[in-house]
């Protein structure tokens, strides 16, 4: 074998080692791993349909544990509201001798929470106990809390009781 068949035997043998681009003749069509050769071209309905349904269970099992966690912490709110009420009154019974009735009374005590999310109120109930109660906003955003809606602090001659239970004070 000469130089020059060289090159022309072994383009020869390439060809033979391929099969055709058309399946064997010039009209056919090509076949489907023929199609993928160039990459991937997208995804498929049900592709997209599926990743959305993982979603949706994801999102519909999260959602609900992060409201509950958003309006447990929410509730620290009305604990420092009541706790500044109780330090408040406590000062005010050492200058006084007795607890105050009204909330205006007390210094740096006001009738809503710090941070806005609970209404606060005062009743004396004895001469020495009061009844302090922070109450959620209907229109903030612990209107959703139904289980603690409203913390209260029973106080009688010094000694706290607080309520409704000790996981809304997260005690």
């Amino acid at each position: 074998m000469n130089a020059e068949a060289m090159p022309e035997a072994n383009a020869r043998r390439a060809r033979r080692a391929r099969p055709p681009a058309g399946g064997g003749h010039p009209g056919a069509r090509p076949r489907p791993t023929e199609l993928r050769a160039c990459g991937p071209r997208g995804f498929t309905l049900v592709e997209l349909c599926m990743a959305t349904a993982v979603a949706a269970v994801l999102a519909a099992v999260a959602l609900p544990a992060y409201r509950s966690q958003q309006l447990q912490a929410g509730r620290v709110d009305a604990v420092a509201a009541l706790t500044r009420l109780q330090q408040a009154q406590e000062q005010h019974r050492s200058a006084h001798g007795l607890y105050a009735g009204q909330l205006g009374a007390l210094r740096g005590v006001g009738a809503v929470s710090p941070q806005g999310r609970y209404s606060v109120a005062l009743a004396l109930t004895g001469a020495e106990a009061y009844r302090a109660t922070a109450t959620a906003r209907p229109d903030g955003p612990q209107a959703g809390d139904h289980a603690c809606a409203a913390l209260t602090l029973d106080v009688v001659q010094g000694f706290a009781q607080t309520g409704p239970t000790a996981r809304c004070w997260q005690r």
